[in-house]
C-alpha cells in the first residue's frame, strides 16, 4: 500500500496514528534517503515536525552550487522539502518539480530544479532558514526542514587501509563523498570547520522536542556529524527528549560494510558517549545479529524495538506506512 492509498480506519497504520497525542513534537536528524524515509512516515500523523539535515556534500549538483556560490549544498535540504510534501495533486506535483533533474549538454546537465530554486531564495531573501521556509509554503510541506550549521562544513576521517595495496595504513580522507564511497574502514570522524556555528532555529527545536530521531542513513556522512557540531552536541545531549536510533537495513557498501547492527550504536558511542539512547529501531529480519544487539542496547539503558519496517520488495529500504505505525506506537 502506497501513501496514496484509501486506507481503512481500522488497519494497524490508522489505529496506530489516531492513538498519538496531538501536538507531538518530533525531530529527525539526517540526510538523503534514510531521512527522506522518516520523514515521509512521520508527517502523516506528526503535529509539529521538524528536520535537522546534514551540510556537508561535495558532489554533483549541490557540491557544484556550492563551490559556486559558496552556499549551503543544498541537495539533502531538497530531498527533505520533497519528503515532506503532501500527498494531494498539488505535494505530488511540487515533489516531482523539486527532484527533476534537467539533462542536456550544457551547464545545467544534472543539477536538481529544488537545488536552484533553494539557492535562488537564499540569494534574494539573505538568509537560509527563510528560503527554506518559504520553500516549505510553496510546497505546502507538512514539516519544517532546517539546516545543521550555518556554514558548509566538510568531513574528514581518519580511514584504515584507504589503499587496497596498504590495508593496515591510516590516512586522512576529507569530503562526504569520499568517506562515503572509501574503500577502507572509518575509524574517526571530525568536521571542517572543526567549530561551526550551530543553526540556531535547529537548537531550539531540540529544546521543546518530545522526540529526536537519529537515523537510518549513511552513519558516518548523514547521522554521526550532527554530533560533531559543538552547540548541537550539547543541544542533542541536555534534551529532555526521548532519543531513538532507527538502524539501517543493511550496511552500505564503503562506509559501514561489514557492519553488524550493534556496530552503529558502538560507533555512535565513541563520538558521543554521554548521549543518552532510549529507544533502538531494528527490523526483525537481523537475523543472528538479533542476541548480540540485544545484549549492546541493555549495555545502554535502551529499550529495543524489533518491527517489520522493511519494504518487502526485497531492497534495503524502509516502507513508510510500516514505519509510521511503528513511529506512532512508540511515541503515543
Amino acid at each position: 500500500m502506497t501513501d496514496g492509498e484509501l486506507r481503512n480506519p481500522s488497519d494497524p497504520w490508522r489505529q496506530a496514528t489516531d492513538a498519538v497525542a496531538p501536538g507531538l513534537r518530533v525531530v529527525a536528524l539526517g540526510g538523503g534517503h534514510g531521512l527522506a524515509a522518516n520523514l515521509s512516515a512521520l508527517r502523516t500523523f506528526c503535529d509539529d515536525l521538524s528536520a535537522i539535515v546534514t551540510v556537508a556534500d561535495n558532489g554533483g549538483s549541490s557540491g557544484r552550487l556550492r563551490d559556486e556560490f559558496g552556499v549551503l549544498p543544498p541537495g539533502d535540504l531538497r530531498q527533505a522539502l520533497a519528503a515532506l510534501c503532501r500527498d494531494d495533486e498539488w505535494g505530488r506535483t511540487w515533489a516531482d518539480v523539486l527532484q527533476h533533474r534537467f539533462a542536456s549538454q550544457g551547464d545545467l546537465h544534472e543539477h536538481a530544479v529544488g537545488n536552484l530554486l533553494i539557492v535562488a531564495l537564499w540569494e534574494l531573501l539573505g538568509g537560509h532558514v527563510a528560503g527554506l521556509d518559504w520553500v516549505g509554503r510553496l510546497l505546502g510541506a507538512e514539516g519544517r526542514v532546517l539546516p545543521m550549521a550555518a556554514v558548509p562544513l566538510d568531513i574528514v576521517a581518519l580511514v584504515r587501509g584507504a589503499d587496497p595495496d596498504a590495508p593496515n595504513a591510516v590516512s586522512h580522507v576529507q569530503g562526504q563523498v569520499e568517506v562515503a564511497t572509501t574503500l577502507g574502514q572509518v575509524e574517526t570522524l571530525r568536521l571542517l570547520p572543526d567549530d561551526p556555528p550551530a543553526c540556531p532555529e535547529a537548537l531550539e527545536v531540540i529544546a521543546r522536542a518530545d522526540w529526536v530521531i537519529f537515523g537510518p542513513g549513511s552513519w558516518y556522512t548523514s547521522v554521526l556529524p550532527h554530533l560533531l557540531v559543538p552547540d548541537m552536541h550539547t543541544a542533542l545531549t541536555k534534551s529532555k527528549a526521548r532519543r531513538c536510533v532507527t538502524l539501517n537495513l543493511a550496511p552500505q557498501l564503503g562506509e559501514t560494510e561489514g557492519f553488524s547492527a550493534s556496530t552503529y550504536l558502538e560507533v555512535l558511542a565513541v563520538h558521543a558517549p554521554e548521549l543518552q539512547i532510549d529507544v533502538v529501531l531494528v527490523d526483525g529480519r537481523q537475523g543472528e545479529d538479533l542476541p548480540m544487539l540485544q545484549d549492546t542496547v541493555n549495555g545502554l539503558g535502551a529499550e529495543l524495538v524489533i518491527a517489520d519496517v522493511a519494504a518487502n520488495d526485497g531492497t534495503a529500504r524502509h516502507d513508510t506506512t510500516k514505519l509510521a505505525a511503528t513511529y506512532a506506537k512508540m511515541m503515543r
